[in-house]
């Protein structure tokens, strides 16, 4: 399986310092980060490791639950994936990721609700970025919707 990578160049201090990320494998961008942006409600076109980490995590959970509602006999014609990946206070001290918030609809033809929820949850516990992350409370909301 291959690698991939993405860079950061960074300028400046945590507090008054930019950075920009650049997607070096897929070449699709480069996109500007910020610890004042990370920490604020508006992002305002600065993306965030929270944000970069989201869209890995809904992406994969995606693939892999298209891939185990196929092996339960299930026909996957369409999949809206949310991750939702919240920052705050470490008691230990600077921040940590707080929590993470998956939610799934999905069209699925050939299996009941039964059984995309047990799919949904062996998707969420199987998922590599799931896997990878298991320091981090993850919660699944999912709803078949035929």
């Amino acid at each position: 399986m291959p690698t991939r990578t993405a860079r950061t160049a960074w300028n400046g201090s945590l507090e008054t310092g930019e950075g920009q990320v650049e997607m070096t494998s897929s070449k699709i961008g480069t996109y500007d980060v910020s610890f004042p942006k990370r920490a604020a409600e508006e992002a305002n076109g600065f993306t965030s490791p929270e944000e970069l980490l989201a869209a890995a995590h809904s992406a994969c959970y995606a693939m892999q639950f298209s891939a185990v509602l196929g092996a339960a006999g299930g026909t996957v014609e369409a999949l809206d994936v949310k991750a939702d990946v919240s920052l705050g206070p470490d008691k230990a001290g600077g921040f940590r990721l707080t929590g993470i918030a998956l939610t799934v609809r999905g069209e699925v033809s050939g299996i009941d609700n039964e059984q995309f929820q047990a799919a949904a949850l062996d998707a969420k516990n199987s998922c590599p970025v799931s896997k990878a992350l298991t320091g981090v409370d993850i919660t699944l909301d999912a709803q078949l919707e035929n």
